[in-house]
């Protein structure tokens, strides 16, 4: 990424890590699709769970953002052993994090889904498929710290093709938990997070696997799983606003989960059908923003700023066209995307008007995250911490309380009276479109100013690691699959 024109280089880093994320986003969807022969409660449990479930994921995603910046830089600057360091302690720290998650959240299980309104067969259903989701939790967790180490390095091809393998066995295995087809007995939600589990036991499995075995640009040796706590601190230190950011998401996903259910359950699955459907432009944006914080990070690595800069906005360019094009396609066959996962009239009409007012809006979300990970490549995680809060909370809760519900606020002093607007569930779908056209327009406005492009590692590398690799070791180190 450091060298050559970039827009083929942002191609051909990108396109395996968009084929890896639509092919994550297959559990999802073959979820869904399952589950929607179970029924609508069925569908609105799992679909009610799936903003709990991203948190989770998107606490991966922010401990290993670290791991991208730091392996990035230290490939850029030609000091591989201190990125195989880096990734041995990310992968303690996503086991101790994961574990405690894991606990809390099976403890909590109850309270979680009362706190976010459910009840009765949706309850039920939820709990079902909670119950075995958060024991996946590390088996995610190490995954994501097998697939950021190997995207640090400029490897993002070995990822795509274990998500490929895993997510074909999910997608032929989830039918047969929860539908009860051949010798296994129904269990629906719960049966499919089963199938998720054994799916992701695979991927999290063969990445470790892979990273002891070395040759794919980044090893782990096994005596720099001693725990290092200079360099946990700036895991811990560059990937906390990530969490953060993720947990921003996260959160802000449930709140607005929690308004659409007041409007019944065919709101609660067009709800979750629509953000299974935008999930995927999700998986591209994201990709593509991995791979701008792989180039940005290299490239500061370097010491060559301006092509970072030039990366990023290669990038963000052609994944908003990409997501133009998708959102329209969208508008134009809303009642077949929809029916896809529950053919009900009331889920289809609700779900049409999700898509008629949030798709055209698509290619400002992409354009966001991939210059969130622009920022996250430099190692400016506060900053797209930043730019996931200003969307969430600032941009798109207020609005949609003020769009979809009757109440009146009184501001003191003035004694002036501001009365929401009462256009019911319709305000909700409004809100995700403006938050999404304000926040790039900050993103786009944030990024140029250039104040992002000092990067985060020491001259001196790390602390407390033994650069010197047994010669039996050195091609391992030296070698790989490196596209940089």
């Amino acid at each position: 990424m450091t060298t050559g024109a970039i827009a083929p280089k942002v191609l051909a880093l990108s396109w395996p890590l968009v084929l890896g994320n639509l092919l994550q986003t297959a559990y999802n969807l073959a979820d869904i699709f399952w589950v929607g022969r179970v029924g609508s409660d069925a569908v609105a449990g799992v679909s009610l769970m799936f903003p709990l479930s991203w948190m989770f994921v998107s606490t991966a995603v922010g401990l290993t953002a670290a791991t991208i910046a730091l392996v990035s830089q230290y490939v850029g600057a030609d000091e591989r052993r201190q990125a195989d360091h880096v990734v041995a302690q990310t992968v303690l720290l996503a086991l101790g994090v994961s574990a405690v998650l894991t606990s809390l959240g099976f403890v909590f299980r109850g309270e979680l889904l009362t706190l976010m309104g459910a009840e009765g067969a949706v309850y039920d259903a939820a709990l079902d498929y909670i119950e075995v989701i958060f024991l996946t939790l590390p088996l995610t967790f190490l995954f994501f710290a097998f697939r950021a180490a190997l995207q640090g390095a400029g490897d993002t091809r070995t990822a795509m093709w274990l998500v490929f393998i895993s997510a074909g066995v999910n997608v032929v295995i989830d039918p047969f938990f929860i539908l009860g087809w051949g010798p296994l007995p129904a269990m629906g939600t719960r049966g499919a997070g089963w199938a998720t589990f054994l799916s992701r036991a695979l991927a999290a499995g063969t990445g470790v696997f892979i990273l002891l075995r070395g040759g794919f640009g980044v090893k782990i040796y096994l005596r720099d799983l001693v725990p290092d706590p200079t360099l946990l601190k700036k895991l811990v230190d560059v990937g906390y606003p990530a969490t953060l950011d993720g947990w921003a998401r996260s959160f802000a996903s449930v709140a607005m989960a929690a308004f659409v259910t007041p409007f019944g359950t065919a709101a609660i699955a067009a709800y979750g059908i629509g953000i299974r459907l935008m999930s995927v432009t999700w998986s591209v944006a994201g990709a593509v923003g991995q791979a701008a914080a792989t180039g940005v990070g290299q490239n500061l690595g370097a010491d060559t700023p301006d092509r970072a800069s030039r990366v990023t906005w290669v990038a963000t360019g052609g994944t908003m066209a990409m997501l133009f094009v998708a959102g329209g396609i969208c508008v134009l066959i809303p009642e077949l995307l929809i029916g896809l996962f529950d053919d009900s009239s009331d889920t289809v009409a609700e779900g049409r008007t999700f898509l008629y007012v949030i798709a055209p809006f698509w290619g400002f979300f992409g354009g966001t995250m991939v210059i969130q990970g622009g920022f996250r490549g430099a190692g400016q995680t506060k900053v797209a911490m930043a730019l996931s809060i200003l969307a969430r909370w600032v941009f798109r809760i207020p609005i949609a309380l003020a769009l979809a519900f009757s109440f009146t606020l009184t501001i003191p002093v003035v004694d002036i009276q501001l009365r929401a607007l009462d256009l019911g569930v319709v305000g909700i779908w409004a809100s995700f479109a403006v938050g999404a056209f304000v926040t790039f327009l900050l993103a786009a406005f944030w990024f140029r100013l250039g104040r992002w492009a000092d990067g985060v590692i020491d001259d001196e590398g790390g602390a407390g690691v033994d650069t010197e690799v047994p010669e039996t070791e050195t091609a391992d180190a030296e070698t790989g699959n490196v596209d940089s």
